[in-house]
């Protein structure tokens, strides 16, 4: 009975000490090898989900099984968080809920066509975050299997004879492969508001001359910004025209 009470004893300490020693390390137990974002509104932005068939036929997913994919992850396409990212990112998620409504989306039957050049203010950067999500990809896409089969080549494009509507970041027409339905999403962002202090802030955070305060001060500000296309409802930021 004492040996036993004694095993009891040894377990309940090891276990009290695993979680002590999680908490007391801000759970990096838990979070090992994931990224770490210092701005936890990332956390809340809803995801999209969508499906991959071809994911499925190699094995890598079980049918009907979805891609997540998060804000964090189209910032680490890109490198960084910015109003063209989060464009990017919110006006894919608008663009898939008018084509497919409560149905989840299906990766490589979406086309994307861009309206200006890729070299049209911020079309290139905003299409490899559309590119990485909807996996509809420009000439260095994937050409598919047994005949074109799962094809990704060429469903991204640039139309430079169209322009997006004055003073817009971008514009660009969303159509489903299977069913020909489209939507266009233009996105503007120049109603979003500017702390007067970004603008002498901004070249200490970029240069790194600034203080610990200043940089974060910066990169408060500036994704007060970034959380307004990413969660908002602001009037006129992403407009959609359905039938496109």
């Amino acid at each position: 009975m004492v040996q036993k009470k004694h095993g009891y004893c040894v377990s309940i300490f090891l276990i009290s000490s695993f979680f002590l020693f999680i908490f007391t390390n801000g759970g990096s137990v838990m979070s090992e090898g994931q990224t770490k974002f210092n701005k936890a509104f990332f956390d809340e932005v809803e995801p999209i989900k969508l499906k991959d068939p071809l994911a499925v036929a190699l094995g890598a997913m079980d049918k009907d099984e979805p891609f997540v994919y998060k804000y964090g992850d189209a910032v680490k396409i890109a490198g960084h968080s910015c109003p063209a990212v989060s464009g990017a990112y919110r006006m894919t998620q608008i663009a898939l809920k008018k084509l497919y409504g409560n149905d989840t989306p299906v990766r490589g039957e979406i086309k994307v066509t861009f309206r200006g050049e890729i070299e049209y203010k911020v079309n290139g950067p905003i299409s490899q975050v559309v590119t990485f999500i909807t996996g509809a990809a420009a000439e260095n896409g994937f050409h598919g299997l047994g005949g074109g089969k799962f094809n990704r080549f060429n469903l991204l494009t640039f139309n430079g004879e169209s322009q997006p509507p004055a003073g817009a970041v971008c514009s660009a027409i969303f159509t489903r492969t299977d069913n020909g339905k489209s939507v266009e999403v233009t996105y503007s962002n120049s109603m979003l508001p500017a702390n007067p202090k970004m603008g002498e802030l901004m070249p200490l955070a970029v240069s790194g001359t600034g203080s610990k305060e200043e940089i974060d001060e910066f990169g408060n500000l500036w994704h007060e910004r970034i959380k307004m296309v990413l969660m908002g409802n602001v009037e006129g930021m992403f407009v959609v025209k359905e039938g496109a």
